[in-house]
């Protein structure tokens, strides 16, 4: 169906509704290919897909920087964060050309950084990705995960970080 048949959403309006779901925020880091630097960047849009084969995915601006470096490197981790991270999240979700300045990480088995404070990893190869609008949604195959003590995960709602207390 082409667009004319679909009236035009606002912006603004959109966001604000869809702020009204609460999510849990990751971080999904890389090793650039072509620096060998890590890289990411801070996602809300993150769910399972499938347990066989097991799936995750996440959705990325088209116009990231750090989604390009992302993709090329084929591989990635999905770090879930804990509720105090929100500071790391904020730096992530920025433009900051050194957003792992200071921050513990190890390599999982792809290669990608799995962050030190991370509630749970998911460390994936990219299996597809699928054209969404002005983002991307990246489907990818789990290589290998796992799961820290915490307090709790980093809550994301209306545009404000929260804690959940079960």
């Amino acid at each position: 169906m082409t667009g004319s048949k679909f009236p035009a959403i606002d912006g603004e309006e959109y966001r604000h509704v869809m702020g009204h779901f609460l999510t849990g925020v990751t971080i999904i880091t890389a090793i650039d290919p072509e620096s060998g630097l890590p890289v990411g960047l801070a996602a809300s849009s993150f769910t399972s897909v499938s347990m066989e084969p097991a799936l995750i995915l996440f959705c990325a601006g088209k116009s990231s920087s750090s989604w390009a470096k992302i993709k090329a490197a084929g591989s990635y981790c999905v770090n879930v964060l804990g509720a105090d991270d929100e500071a790391l999240c904020r730096t992530f979700a920025s433009k900051s050309t050194d957003k792992f300045a200071g921050v513990a990480w190890e390599k999982g088995r792809s290669g990608s950084p799995i962050l030190g404070t991370a509630l749970a990893w998911i460390d994936c190869v990219m299996d597809n990705e699928v054209d969404a609008g002005d983002h991307v949604v990246a489907i990818g195959r789990v290589l290998d995960l796992g799961t820290r003590e915490a307090n709790g995960p980093l809550a994301y709602y209306r545009g404000g970080y929260g804690r959940f207390q079960p």
